[in-house]
């Protein structure tokens, strides 16, 4: 089973959309079946980093709003995210373009390393205050998880996997992605938002249980017996 999701680094619903997806993960019966495939999608792409602006005030001239109130919807946020065991730094927080971090993930996934690479850009943006718009933060990130030095180095400076990451916004235009994390199972059904992990289980089950349900089903014809076969051991 398939399941692909649009999101940002720098969104924080996404991050607790990933644990919540996670904790539905493991609730259904089937985890080993199941491929996730991260997508791009920039909620600002084009968003210019403020030399010391903190992320409150980045919030508070994104949305017209005070820095006092930046700082209460982001404690808010944190209080969410608090309840996936995810501890939210905001104060430390570096608002970022989050444009090279996306080609990252997809240079992870080129070495089967897509998942540690998003959760390790979405730790160090959310928990550990690493700008993730300096390109040597962001190659110190991948070795962490095992990708080599100047191999990222060289992928973000060529922008190697700068079209994979349009491709991904191409995709989501295509179906209508308004917001994110927006999360496609099986090219079939989807699921909006950081939704509740039971309801991710109960998807995953729906599209496990049909396509089980699609699979090719044998009827021994009556009153005949077995015949002569060969099998690994040899013939009968």
């Amino acid at each position: 089973m398939k399941v692909e999701i649009w999101s940002d680094v720098v969104c924080p619903f996404c991050y607790i959309g990933k644990r919540r997806f996670e904790d539905g993960l493991r609730q259904f019966g089937h985890p080993e079946a199941v491929e996730v495939v991260w997508r791009s999608f920039e909620l600002t792409p084009d968003f210019r980093p403020v030399p010391g602006q903190s992320i409150h005030e980045s919030l508070a001239a994104k949305k017209g709003i005070s820095p006092a109130e930046g700082r209460r919807m982001n404690d808010h946020m944190a209080g969410i995210a608090k309840e996936v065991g995810l501890a939210y730094d905001f104060e430390h927080t570096v608002p970022a373009n989050t444009f090279l971090a996306h080609q990252l993930v997809h240079l992870g996934a080129h070495h089967g390393r897509q998942d540690a690479t998003k959760e390790r850009l979405m730790a160090a943006y959310y928990t550990q205050g690493r700008d993730l718009n300096d390109v040597e933060t962001l190659v110190a990130l991948g070795t962490e998880v095992g990708l080599d030095a100047a191999e990222t180095r060289q992928a973000l400076a060529a922008g190697t996997y700068a079209e994979a990451v349009r491709y991904d916004e191409y995709q989501a235009q295509q179906i209508g992605v308004q917001g994110v994390p927006f999360f496609v199972f099986e090219d079939k059904y989807a699921v909006s938002g950081a939704q509740p992990a039971e309801l991710f289980a109960e998807v995953m089950g729906k599209v496990w249980d049909e396509a089980q349900a699609a699979k090719p089903q044998l009827v021994a014809v009556a009153g005949q017996a077995d015949g002569p076969i060969c099998g690994p051991d040899g013939c009968d």
